[in-house]
Parts: structure tokens; sequence; C-alpha cells
């Protein structure tokens, strides 16, 4: 079985090694050019660009055409493709990729709605690479995913909504009231719909960092022992400090912190910070 997936996704360079995982990527557009995401320009490259320019970045998805051709490509070596994709409820990715699958008859397409994105996405796309590579069945592949979906989440705070607004992530009025009033707010992601839902708010970044742990811990018992994984945009020092308000409240297994894909660095802009989390006694045991 062949792993696909599209740019919405985060993982350091370690968790990707040893594994071939296909992309179909996202779309950047900024000063005039069109970008795909990850693959014509660098993270540390969009970033800089973004420093350089009053221009917002907007976004494109990839057609269902991108999807056929890749997976007739790939269906040449191996038919059975299973195509792992960014939430539905922030991006019409996952219906590009049914309906390119749906072109491709000579291909065994199973197209997964992950109903999250960034880390939360990339642990699926890691777990169902390892399961691949080591010969699991579809199904105990999609049981497993479903249960990564079930057991974590997802959380992250930043510095400016500018970018949320402009990419129409959150409304524009509410956005510009938060704005006037230097609201950091914490945002998580659905369960069942995968869109965006705004859990508490803060006066300033610091706090905001705090309040992603203490948000946390409601949820889940202080102490608990904790998968989790760090992810920021061009904010090292606000990724460290997150992870140390972490490890101050529960018994952590971190994973490497990985930095924000540009695709997804263009609806939030720089300096946010946000961690995937799981209790590590429900998370699935992987190949």
């Amino acid at each position: 079985m062949q792993i696909l997936t599209d740019s919405g996704y985060d993982l350091s360079p370690e968790q990707l090694s040893g594994f071939q995982i296909h992309q179909v990527p996202l779309f950047i557009n900024l000063n005039g050019t069109t970008y795909r995401s990850g693959i014509d320009i660098t993270i540390d490259e969009f970033y800089q660009l973004l420093a350089e320019t009053e221009e917002m970045p907007t976004t494109s998805l990839p057609s269902p055409g991108d999807f056929v051709e890749t997976y007739q490509k790939l269906s040449e070596e191996d038919p059975d493709i299973l195509s792992v994709h960014i939430s539905s409820g922030l991006s019409s990715t996952f219906r590009s990729a049914k309906t390119g699958a749906d072109m491709v008859p000579e291909a065994k397409v199973t197209v997964y709605d992950t109903k999250t994105l960034s880390v939360g996405m990339g642990w699926h796309v890691e777990a169902a690479a390892r399961m691949a590579k080591a010969g699991w069945p579809e199904d105990k592949i999609i049981k497993t995913l479903d249960q990564i979906h079930e057991v974590s989440d997802l959380m992250y705070t930043l510095p400016e909504l500018k970018y949320l607004i402009h990419g129409g992530r959150i409304s524009h009025i509410k956005g510009l009231v938060a704005q006037v009033l230097r609201i950091k707010p914490l945002i998580s992601v659905g369960k069942e719909d995968g869109k965006y839902y705004q859990k508490s708010q803060q006066r300033t970044f610091k706090k905001a960092m705090q309040g992603i742990v203490s948000q946390v811990a409601s949820e889940i018992t202080p102490g608990t022992p904790l998968r989790v994984q760090v992810a920021h945009a061009n904010n090292p020092d606000g990724a460290d400090q997150l992870q140390e308000f972490f490890d101050k409240e529960f018994e952590c297994k971190f994973l490497p912190h990985c930095s924000i894909a540009p695709v997804l660095g263009a609806h939030t802009g720089p300096g946010l910070v946000g961690a995937a989390y799981a209790p590590l006694e429900n998370y699935p045991e992987l190949p």
C-alpha cells in the first residue's frame, strides 16, 4: 500500500526519515507568484518572504486533475493507495482528492479525512506510513487512524489575528474586535466537523501559552503521561516555552519540535505555537 497526502501536515525530519510518503501539494500565492507549499518554497524562505512584504498571502488547493495524475502514476507500481488529508472542515482538498480517486478506476484509492491539520494530521500520516511499511491490512490501518483521531487533540495560539481574518478562518468582525483588544485566542479543532473552535482567550501571548496547558489540564488529569509534540511558526523560543509549561503539568513524552508548513503559515502568520497531545495509555501501539 502506498501513502499519499497533501501539504497540510507537520512532522519533524526525524519522523519522516525512512518512509516513502507521496504528496500532492497545496499552493501559496504571494507577490504575484504561486508556490507549491514545501516544494517551490521552504519554510524558512516563506517566513522570510512574509517579513519582507506587506501583501497578504492566499492559498489554493490541488485540482481533482492533480490527484488523477498522481493516482495514475502511483497505481502503475501498486494500485492500493491510502490518501490521507487535511480536515474537510477547513479545506476542500479532501473533496478534490475524492473526486480524483473516482476518476481512476484502475487504482484502489481510500481517501481519509483526518478532520485535523498540522501536527494532529502529521500523527495520522506518520502512523499510516509506519503501518503500510509493516504490511498491515487496510482495515486495521483505518481502524488505528480512527483511534488516533479519537484520543488526540490539537490546540494553538498566535500573537496576531490578521492572517486568520484575511483567510476567512475566523469572523471578520469578531477578529477585528479581538485584534483591537489584543486578545490571544486558544484555538482547537472540532472532533466531529474538523472546524476551528475558540476554547478560551488571554490578553498576553505568554498567558495564552499557559492557557493551552491549563485547558488541557481541565480535560486530562494533571500528571497523566502524555504524548506531546509542539509546533511553531518561526517561533522556536515560544515552542520551548510551551514545552516547559507542559512539562510542569504532565509527565510528557515529547516528540521533536516541528515547523508549521508554509501553506498553514499563510493563514496564521509568524509566531504561532501549538501542540498535539494524547494520553499515552490511549495512544495505539504502532510498528
